[in-house]
């Protein structure tokens, strides 16, 4: 069973920055995919940014240029540095991580999301 923890959320003033992290536990862990959704109310869920494998790292427009995805493979962790943030960019923040479960299917774990707001 594939268990993500999400942390480092938090209200923040625009312009301000913040460093997400998730930390991914179980035994059928992928390396790809990785990275971070988000979801605002009322809105669809939206991608922010994931390594979709090794040559190709998706980031939506909006989030280009202020926003990066790294990970750290040895503690199965991957952050999201968020710089300049503006006040569209409040969201419930979710990390994805891919799995194979126990018939060899890639699967997609998502986890419970961890709130950003930025507001002056």
């Amino acid at each position: 069973q594939v268990q993500l923890v999400e942390s480092g959320g938090g209200s923040v003033q625009p312009g301000d920055s913040l460093r997400l992290s998730c930390a991914a536990s179980g035994s059928r862990l992928t390396d790809y995919p990785v990275g971070w959704y988000r979801q605002a109310p009322g809105k669809q869920r939206e991608l922010v940014v994931a390594i979709m494998n090794e040559d190709t790292i998706e980031y939506a427009e909006a989030v280009k240029g202020r926003f990066a995805i790294s990970r750290d493979n040895a503690k199965n962790t991957v952050y999201l540095q968020m710089n300049s943030l503006k006040p569209e960019d409040t969201a419930l923040y979710v990390c994805l991580w891919g799995y194979s479960d126990d018939d060899g299917f890639e699967m997609d774990c998502w986890g419970q999301g961890t709130q950003v707001t930025v507001s002056s």
